[in-house]
């Protein structure tokens, strides 16, 4: 005797709409566990991260300040610079600042900015004069901007153009060679990075240039003050 079986209607379909599901919770499954694990890579390593990070920044302070040769001259010859980090709140944000000194006076002030990207986040540090009337340095000091493109914000070169700019200036990207005595020039391919990066620096100079002179005027000593005002 033969028995037959016959699939009753639509029973493939429901196969087909169960395999589906299954494979749905499978992929939902797999990336919630590696979203989970990267998490945890990530708190894991954070801490880290920021401690390396901070020990590059107080390694670039003296030459953000001084320029490359005087840093490197200054620290052949034994001369220390005494830095100081503390916490300014200006405008929405909160700003690590460091405080340079050579023989107990101010030398110039270093700010660790952020803002965003083409790709992603972009963190600067941007070195003015003790006055906070121009700029000394910049250096990205984290980027994930597009390889060959945006990550040349990363260049000395093209970096070069922001010292001496005086701090009041509204900085702009140009696509065209920088004439004006706030323009930088944009690099090819790449107007959004460079436009960002000119954008971090206005913005944290106009939300510090004012409590940072201020901070630099209370630092002197009651003589210098009426110097000045003489």
């Amino acid at each position: 005797m033969t028995t037959t079986t016959q699939e009753t209607p639509g029973s493939g379909k429901n196969r087909w709409t169960n395999f589906f599901i299954v494979q749905a919770w499978l992929v939902l499954l797999l990336a919630s566990f590696f979203g989970a694990a990267l998490a945890g890579i990530q708190l894991t390593l954070a801490p880290k991260i920021e401690a390396n990070k901070l020990n590059e920044t107080l390694e670039k302070v003296p030459e953000l300040i001084l320029g490359a040769d005087a840093a490197r001259a200054s620290k052949d010859s034994g001369q220390q610079m005494e830095i100081n980090r503390q916490y300014m709140t200006a405008g929405t944000k909160t700003y690590s600042v460091f405080k340079a000194e050579k023989d107990n006076q101010t030398a110039g002030w270093v700010v660790k900015a952020s803002g965003q990207g083409y790709a992603d986040k972009i963190e600067l540090l941007v070195g003015v004069d003790e006055t906070v009337n121009t700029i000394t340095g910049l250096f990205v000091l984290d980027q994930k901007e597009t390889p060959g493109l945006g990550n040349k914000i990363m260049e000395p070169d093209w970096r070069r153009q922001f010292v001496s700019k005086p701090t009041h200036l509204l900085l702009t990207a140009v696509k065209t060679k920088a004439d004006g005595p706030g323009e930088i020039s944009a690099i090819t391919g790449a107007t959004i990075s460079s436009k960002a990066v000119c954008d971090i620096v206005n913005q944290s100079l106009n939300n510090l240039r004012q409590p940072l002179a201020k901070a630099a005027s209370d630092k002197k000593k009651p003589s210098e003050k009426q110097q000045e005002k003489n």
